[in-house]
């Protein structure tokens, strides 16, 4: 599996643990969410992510959209 795989997966795991910690837990995991999404728009700028960082450090080989 590449980082970008990875990626979608670990963001999408993330949102929809944050979505469920809103509903169930408190309403103010909503700035879990936020902070989820301004991660992944900020990263669409920059390419600069720090999971993928930590990824890279574990190993798992870069995809297209990490190559540098």
């Amino acid at each position: 599996m590449s980082i970008d795989r990875a990626m979608f997966r670990f963001a999408g795991v993330m949102v929809l643990i944050s979505v469920a910690l809103t509903q169930f837990v408190s309403p103010y995991f909503v700035w879990f969410t936020v902070f989820i999404g301004a991660n992944l728009l900020q990263s669409s700028f920059t390419g600069w992510c720090p999971a993928a960082k930590i990824m890279a450090k574990l190993g798992l080989p870069a995809g297209c959209a990490f190559e540098k």
